[in-house]
């Protein structure tokens, strides 16, 4: 359990916690905290289930993978998987979002995974985000209506592929696309592929293999930078309409059969 005392120290401390605030947000002692990270007893399987949670780290990699080899960088490789750390924060202790700004949307592929191009990127906060690491992403034309060209997707980062719920919205990072955002649907094990949606029809459907995608970041929230005039509000809610329509027939469809 050495390696579950060293981690836990390091998580702390890379989101800048004392052993106080961590115990509160866990609803434990900080006895317990100080016990754990000194190695004097094992943390119980609740608890790390709890500190899982918390800093959105796969158990296993919490027992297996010795952390404290992140403490430069926001992620760490496993494998051929790629965790990373909530780490970005103020002097509050709020995380801090990375935003890719519009014309560094093509250096991303190459520097998503480079830890000194990540720290250059400006960062925001937005304290009412859930858990998780998240990053802003710039939306380019109209593929996917109603979201505007220029405004901004705050996603969440999915860590495995078996997190991946078809019909919601991600920015994916791909090897032959670069960076799109696209209404998923999940089809890894029928065909090892996702099939990606816009939800303007006048752009078809495709797939990509699971084994070009570098990256997933699930929808959160989005920032319009532009208003909406009453005409394309008006058109918007036609378009929902005829969308959650459209979702009530396939559903008489199938129990009619």
């Amino acid at each position: 359990m050495k390696i579950v005392s060293k981690n836990i120290r390091q998580l702390r401390q890379l989101k800048g916690l004392t052993q106080e605030i961590l115990a509160e947000e866990l609803k434990v002692t900080r006895s317990r905290i100080s016990s754990y990270e000194e190695g004097r007893s094992a943390p119980t399987i609740e608890f790390l289930i709890d500190l899982s949670d918390y800093f959105k780290i796969p158990i296993d990699i919490l027992l297996r993978n010795d952390l404290t080899k992140a403490q430069d960088t926001s992620f760490i490789e496993v494998g051929n998987r790629r965790v990373l750390f909530p780490i970005m924060v103020d002097n509050d202790n709020e995380n801090l979002i990375e935003v890719v700004p519009v014309k560094a949307t093509a250096g991303y592929l190459a520097g998503y995974d480079d830890p000194e191009y990540i720290e250059h990127l400006q960062k925001i906060k937005l304290p009412f985000l859930p858990t998780g690491k998240h990053r802003a992403f710039p939306i380019k034309g109209d593929s996917m209506l109603p979201m505007k060209d220029g405004s901004y997707v705050i996603g969440r980062f999915v860590e495995g592929r078996e997190d991946i719920i078809s019909g919601k919205t991600y920015v994916l990072i791909t090897l032959n696309e670069g960076m799109v955002y696209k209404r998923v649907l999940n089809q890894i094990k029928e065909k090892n592929t996702l099939l990606l949606i816009s939800d303007n029809t006048n752009y078809a459907p495709y797939e990509v293999s699971i084994d070009e995608v570098l990256e997933l970041w699930e929808f959160t929230c989005s920032i319009n930078t532009q208003e909406y005039d009453e005409r394309e509000l008006k058109i918007s809610s036609i378009m929902n309409m005829f969308n959650s329509l459209g979702v009530e027939l396939k559903a008489l469809e199938r129990i009619i059969k």
